[in-house]
């Protein structure tokens, strides 16, 4: 993986829909593209990182013309990926946002987000982990790059320990490879204590298509046919799968009590 540090001429995009699944206003990303390459993301096709070097003076400048509003940090890439250890842009970023009382939601499935905890006590935040499986065998394949689910589980279980707002994102799901594991996962984030639990479907756009059909090839070569047909005419599943999965996985969080919605204010 290559390296370049750039100066970006702007950093917040507004939200023009409403955000049901991350309930935000405004998005930033610290870096463009991710070094976790993970094989059902298409920035696994990447190979150059881009270090927003002065991400937090351009964000000065911009939230002051800002309303108030939720800022997702890390809608596209990872804001903790291993670029975060040397530049520390996130964390830059974070300090301007307690600074002018913004409230954030940070997306990672880093632990690197416990080395910020005192700053994140400090804020009106939340931090959601996500996760695709419990199953190491799984992980591996996808996400070979990645501290791996018990350590993720650890990490929010850190977070809650701070009374810092944290919760589970089975973000992507993986459809036919995790069905198995829906309420092992769930029941999981319920003894834990997550405070909320989100979901989104797997897509597969362009050569990302491609890219992953030869990874389920390596484990779940049975499977090959299925995921031709599932994407063959669409990078989404069609509603009647999605609706099946949204009706089970409503169920399990209602079993469990957890809300299938984070509130930040």
């Amino acid at each position: 993986m290559n390296h370049r540090i750039i100066m970006c001429d702007s950093l917040i995009k507004k939200i023009t829909k409403k955000d049901l699944l991350f309930n935000g206003n405004y998005c930033l990303d610290p870096y463009q593209n991710c070094e976790y390459e993970c094989k059902y993301c298409d920035s696994s096709l990447e190979k150059t990182v881009y270090i927003k070097i002065n991400a937090d003076k351009i964000l000065e400048e911009e939230i002051e013309k800002l309303e108030k509003g939720a800022i997702i940090i890390g809608s596209v890439n990872d804001p903790y990926q291993e670029s975060e250890k040397k530049y520390e842009i996130t964390k830059k970023i974070l300090k301007v946002l307690k600074r002018f009382d913004f409230p954030c939601h940070i997306l990672t499935k880093s632990n690197l987000v416990l080395r910020d905890v005192e700053l994140l006590k400090e804020m009106n935040c939340a931090v959601t982990i996500s996760i695709i499986s419990l199953n190491k065998n799984i992980t591996s394949l996808f996400e070979k790059n990645l501290p791996n689910s018990n350590n993720r589980v650890e990490t929010l279980k850190s977070l809650i320990k701070n009374n810092i707002k944290a919760g589970v994102a089975l973000i992507p799901i993986i459809p036919y490879i995790i069905d198995d594991e829906l309420e092992e996962i769930i029941q999981k984030a319920h003894i834990i204590n997550a405070q909320y639990f989100l979901h989104k479907y797997l897509q597969l756009m362009g050569d990302q298509k491609a890219e992953f059909i030869k990874t389920i090839q390596l484990k779940f070569p049975q499977l090959v046919s299925t995921f031709e047909e599932l994407y063959r005419d669409n990078y989404r599943l069609n509603e009647n799968i999605e609706s099946n999965y949204n009706r089970t996985i409503s169920t399990l969080c209602r079993k469990y009590n957890l809300p299938e919605k984070i509130n930040i204010s």
